[in-house]
């Protein structure tokens, strides 16, 4: 079997005129990373990552961001999109598409493969269906006249303007006019939107039968609790991150904080944030789900399966792309 997938364009074929982009995803604790990096081992790839808080230095056990996995048989893999900013930046989908498009085609003039790798299923969608999205400067004015409308008025506004890929733009007023003021100001500087450059997909989801992965968030929890996650988080806090913006980056930091904050025990922090990341994975497949109804197509494998069977799946599919 070949160690690499095409990247070269072939006479004759317009089909193979775009380079591939591997994908690697899943939900929470399906072992992606250690998927990735084999594959990037394999075929002479760099990883790319699609996780959008892996991109804050300091959040590093909360994240999951299990930097040794990236040294593998004694070769260190190279990664982007990871440890680009300081805890509390605000980050968003349009500066990823633009970091994305950078590694990318970083990537591509080293003549390496490009492999995707996260469960930050906006992320992903942004780039496999190419979204058009604008960087809109805060407007104060416009913000100001939003302000006589109630939440249900803005949510029509906001669907009559773009189909409502992401619904955590409609779960508080804040995001939700920000939301608004993007789609705005797209409609008024239909130059500025970020264009995906072309490119081939081969997509590919991890998955484990649900009480196996119940089973492994469980056991990932815990021994981030003893790698020192409350610490890390004290950090964070100690560094001058507001504790408001640890709380809107969710689920460990979210726990954590408030337990910090005294506002629980450690066993409620452990006990609610054990039932918010199972919810967090349901909504994960939630999301993969609706990508492929929607025409995306992820190719399904085994988690069960031993890491070597399942980079050999991967290279079987990487083959067929090539016919």
């Amino acid at each position: 079997m070949s160690n690499h997938c095409y990247n070269e364009p072939s006479q004759g074929d317009p089909r193979q005129e775009a380079p591939l982009l591997l994908t690697i995803t899943g939900p929470t604790a399906c072992g992606k990373t250690a998927l990735a990096t084999e594959l990037a081992y394999q075929l002479q790839g760099e990883i790319i990552s699609a996780d959008s808080r892996q991109v804050f230095r300091g959040m590093d056990i909360g994240t999951g961001k299990d930097l040794a996995d990236y040294h593998i048989h004694g070769v260190d893999i190279p990664y982007h999109l990871i440890d680009i900013h300081d805890a509390g930046y605000e980050y968003n989908v349009y500066q990823f598409q633009n970091d994305f498009i950078a590694a990318f085609e970083s990537i591509l003039r080293r003549h390496r493969q490009p492999i995707l790798c996260g469960g930050t299923g906006l992320y992903i969608e942004s780039v496999v269906r190419g979204y058009q999205l604008a960087d809109a400067p805060v407007d104060p004015d416009y913000r100001r006249s939003l302000e006589p409308y109630s939440d249900d008025e803005l949510i029509a506004r906001l669907a009559s303007l773009v189909k409502l890929h992401n619904h955590t733009d409609t779960e508080n007023r804040e995001r939700l006019v920000r939301a608004l003021e993007i789609q705005e100001y797209a409609l008024r500087h239909p130059d500025r939107h970020v264009t995906m450059p072309p490119m081939r997909h081969i997509i590919i989801g991890v998955s484990f039968p649900r009480e196996k992965v119940v089973e492994r968030i469980g056991i990932r929890l815990r021994q981030r609790l003893d790698e020192g996650m409350v610490d890390e988080v004290q950090r964070l806090l100690d560094q001058g991150v507001p504790a408001e913006r640890l709380l809107r980056y969710g689920l460990e930091y979210k726990h954590i904080t408030r337990y910090l904050l005294l506002q629980c025990t450690y066993q409620q922090m452990f006990d609610n944030l054990y039932t918010d990341i199972r919810r967090f994975s349901k909504r994960q497949m939630t999301w993969f789900r609706r990508m492929e109804r929607n025409g995306v197509d992820i190719h399904w494998i085994d988690g069960q399966k031993t890491l070597q069977e399942k980079v050999d799946e991967v290279l079987l599919w990487c083959q067929r792309e090539k016919k």
